[in-house]
């Protein structure tokens, strides 16, 4: 199995270029499946998770080109339902969460949806209620087998229909959202998820002639078409590694600038970064972290001590509450971070614990860190990636530590992060990637 061998206290100088969102490639490939005509989607990330959910594509029988190294053509002309059935596609399913998207593209198109309990990160309770219900709402027949652990959804036409979200899934929007494109008549969502990855997906789906309204809001309006055609789309550069990099400049006491970064995607990070202290600037498009041998955590205005936590757009993403964590541990004050969303995500720290983080874990969802102030650095260790953001967030404390410290279970950090090794390396990190 691979893992890092990270050699701690080198800082980066120089220009990284962020990847395409992750996230928002997940959407949107899926979404090919909803027409029969060409689409070009550029600027899809490298990384296994994009890679899993193409080759389900191909395994189903769309053509897939790939035009340059991040410039895919999608056709989905001959689409093969029996395929559905498989062993083989059973089991590729169930390693991705994102598989979940086919439901939606399939049931519209098709009238049917088939697809195991999905794989991903085991960070907590990570429910199907919302697709689940929201695709009932626009007339679909469901069915769960318990035993196999398959998610069955057909339906001879879907009709539009109002609903409220339980929740502001991003993925159970997205989901209702493709299927809701070719039902007969009008759908509105209340307490839609508006994050810019829904807002893209929503775009991309106009491109191809849906009629929807009310992009970036809690409330979208869709008016069903009968056929959608071909487009070009552009994923968005990455908030969650834009994020990622000023963590890492941050504790690394970096030079780095972050070049393509699109300042209206990433909301509330830079300012959720400065209340920790960190510093960021815009310039032209990118986004520069300068070098700060110390940086302030702020307090309340009442003198409070100061938290961050996650919250659906526009507040905070819980896919960066590892990265301010981590951040947190060399910054002057003490700052609470509240994961709300997932009870499991904050159990990595113990791990920074052996390396000499000041955390008190409070309970599944929330840690105090106790910044040292670079009065010492971390100590090197031996540890496992538990899940995409916690691996990269241990990576940032491994880059800031004393001596090399080695990282197993990087497949998790691949599943989100293209090629990380030789993009930090070419700018001052000593990173070696082992194959076993």
């Amino acid at each position: 199995m691979p893992f890092f061998e990270v050699h701690g206290g080198h800082s980066l100088k120089g220009v990284i270029k962020p990847q395409g969102a992750k996230n928002e490639a997940l959407q949107v490939v899926s979404a090919v499946l909803l027409s029969s005509e060409e689409i070009i989607i550029r600027n899809i990330p490298n990384i296994l998770d994009v890679r899993n959910l193409i080759a389900l594509l191909e395994l189903l029988g769309v053509k897939v080109v790939q035009i340059s190294e991040n410039d895919f053509s999608f056709d989905a002309q001959a689409v093969n339902l029996e395929v559905l059935y498989s062993d083989e596609f059973y089991q590729k399913a169930t390693k991705l969460r994102g598989s979940i998207m086919l439901v939606g593209p399939l049931l519209a198109r098709f009238g049917i949806g088939i697809i195991p309990t999905p794989g991903g990160d085991k960070i907590g309770r990570r429910r199907l209620d919302v697709h689940v219900d929201g695709l009932r709402k626009l007339g679909a027949d469901f069915s769960y087998d318990g035993e196999n652990k398959l998610y069955s959804f057909k339906a001879d036409h879907l009709v539009g229909a109002d609903m409220l979200l339980e929740e502001a899934s991003v993925t159970g929007t997205a989901n209702i959202v493709m299927a809701a494109v070719l039902a007969k008549g009008k759908t509105t969502i209340y307490h839609a998820a508006s994050e810019p990855y829904v807002q893209q997906l929503c775009r991309m789906l106009n491109g191809m002639g849906a009629k929807i309204s009310g992009i970036g809001s809690n409330m979208l309006t869709i008016e069903g078409v009968e056929t959608l055609g071909g487009t070009e789309h552009r994923i968005l550069p990455d908030m969650i590694e834009i994020g990622s990099f000023i963590g890492m400049a941050a504790i690394t006491k970096s030079d780095l600038t972050i070049e393509g970064v699109d300042k209206n995607s990433l909301g509330i990070i830079p300012r959720s970064f400065e209340k920790i202290g960190v510093h960021v600037e815009f310039n032209a498009g990118n986004l520069y972290v300068p070098l700060q041998e110390h940086y302030e955590v702020e307090k309340f205005i009442d003198g409070s001590i100061m938290t961050i936590s996650d919250g659906i757009w526009p507040a905070l993403t819980p896919d960066l509450l590892s990265v301010f964590l981590v951040t947190a541990i060399q910054g002057k004050g003490t700052v609470l971070i509240h994961q709300k969303m997932f009870e499991s995500r904050l159990f990595f720290v113990d791990k920074l614990i052996d390396m000499g983080a000041q955390i008190i874990l409070c309970d599944p969802h929330r840690a105090s860190v106790v910044g040292i102030n670079r009065e010492y650095n971390l100590r090197a260790t031996k540890m496992s990636s538990p899940d995409i953001r916690a691996g990269v967030a241990l990576l940032i404390a491994a880059m800031s530590a004393d001596g090399i410290s080695y990282i197993h279970n990087i497949e998790q950090i691949d599943r989100g992060y293209a090629n990380i090794e030789g993009r930090l390396n070419a700018v001052g990190a000593k990173i070696i990637r082992h194959e076993s």
